[in-house]
């Protein structure tokens, strides 16, 4: 009798054996993975615009971040209008910010800073959807919750112009979502484009010792080639059924299987949620907070190939500072924030990864030009800041002016369209681009122009 000696066998992902993916497991294959298949095959037969696009890092200020403290200072205005902080020289002549966001100050030859943002809204979830979409939400009404008749989010748009089925998600959120009970917030999924097309939501905080990824990670005990065993029966089955393969529903849950087990076996995917593979330095560098460790895991996630990211700083309107605003944003959100974006900026600059990586730090609305009586400020549409580095943005320059008390813009004003029409232009995907909704009609993706002086 001859034996021959066992070897581990290699998955085709190049897994062996004893190796395990954090991606889930639940359901048919028993993955925890979100409507994200549906509709997939329909989507895959959309035409496809050039692949010569860039990737996105949006960083939401959700609630609002002030513009009056941050990167538009009025120190000449009186002292109800210009607060309590004192402006700082960047390397840019005549270009002043904060105090207190120092590392920003560092690198301020790599972003451009737009001051003459400008819509009609004061409330957070029809502005929040205006900015995140790039369009005015269809319908919209005071506190209009989330809803699959909103226009898509750019990462929505961007997986059903470019749907994709190698493992990795066309776009991921995090680190939280957007929620106030009963108030969900619009501009976080593909609204009317369906559940297809929404970007991944990650609700962990990457901060955390433990941190993982539910929904990518493998139950216990269960490692690549059981998975790929359980994937070749299902497999097998479903041909036999050929009734259901017949029908739409059939057709469409055969690709959603196999979409999933390709999530399943991507170890690069995986891989890059393992924020602490980092060094230390790398770590604290960007941080030891949710803010910091999040935007380093939006890198690693942009490395890997996610095309878009969103970090949102905080849950809903945290930065919604009605009161004691000064001592907030001092001890609060700006330390993290601007520790976190120096760390990026310098990072991507690094790693040769800016100029094919569109930065934007922004939020849905600026904050009142006077200091309200509860020492904060409240909630102001018609004028705020945005901040823009990399993917050929010239960095080093400021774009826009407003009046004296940071009220209104007195130069050209820019609109959420016109945020939404960069994105896309960015990106790759021509804004005046048709999509269609789930009744087939046609839809003219954005109606902004793009942000021309950002690129010099």
């Amino acid at each position: 009798m001859s034996f021959r000696r066992r070897v581990a066998h290699t998955h085709s992902t190049g897994l062996t054996r004893r190796e395990l993916l954090q991606v889930g497991y639940s359901g048919a294959m028993g993955m925890a993975l979100p409507a994200l298949f549906a509709n997939r095959a329909q989507a895959a037969a959309k035409p496809q615009p050039p692949q010569d696009g860039k990737k996105m890092l949006l960083v939401w200020t959700t609630g609002a971040m002030s513009h009056h403290d941050t990167v538009d200072m009025k120190p000449d205005a009186p002292a109800e209008v210009r607060g309590e902080f004192k402006p700082a020289a960047t390397s840019i002549p005549g270009f002043q910010m904060c105090e207190h966001m120092p590392e920003l100050i560092k690198h301020a030859d790599k972003f451009a800073v737009v001051r003459s943002f400008a819509h009609k809204d004061n409330n957070h979830l029809m502005s929040t959807h205006h900015v995140l979409t790039g369009q005015f939400q269809p319908g919209a009404f005071f506190d209009k919750i989330a809803s699959r008749t909103d226009w898509p989010n750019y990462a929505g748009a961007y997986d059903y112009f470019r749907p994709r089925h190698d493992g990795i998600p066309n776009g991921v959120n995090l680190p939280t979502f957007m929620q106030q009970p009963p108030l969900i917030w619009p501009g976080q999924h593909a609204g009317l484009l369906g559940a297809t097309h929404d970007p991944w939501q990650i609700t962990s905080d990457p901060n955390r010792d433990d941190f993982k990824v539910d929904s990518l990670t493998l139950s216990p005990g269960l490692d690549v080639n059981r998975v790929s065993g359980r994937h070749g029966l299902l497999s097998d089955l479903n041909r036999q059924r050929e009734r259901l393969a017949r029908s739409s529903a059939g057709i469409r849950m055969t690709s959603e299987q196999d979409l999933a087990y390709n999530i399943l076996t991507s170890r690069k995917l995986a891989d890059a949620f393992k924020v602490d593979q980092e060094t230390d330095s790398m770590r604290d560098n960007y941080g030891r907070h949710t803010t910091g460790q999040s935007l380093l895991l939006a890198r690693r996630l942009l490395e890997v190939g996610v095309p878009v990211v969103q970090v949102n700083v905080g849950n809903a309107q945290n930065w919604d500072n009605h009161s004691k605003i000064f001592p907030t944003l001092k001890d609060r959100l700006l330390p993290p924030l601007d520790k976190g974006m120096g760390a990026l900026l310098a990072d991507l600059s690094d790693r040769g990864m800016l100029d094919d990586t569109f930065v934007v730090l922004i939020g849905e609305f600026g904050r009142t030009p006077k200091i309200n009586k509860d020492a904060g400020r409240d909630h102001w549409g018609p004028c705020f800041s945005g901040l823009f580095a990399g993917g050929g943005v010239r960095g080093g320059q400021v774009i826009g002016k407003t009046d004296p008390h940071g009220s209104y813009p007195i130069s050209h004003p820019y609109s959420p369209e016109d945020i939404g029409a960069t994105v896309y232009t960015v990106l790759g995907i021509d804004p005046a681009s048709e999509m269609y909704d789930r009744f087939n009609r046609p839809i003219r993706l954005n109606s902004g122009t793009p942000i021309a002086p950002l690129f010099g």
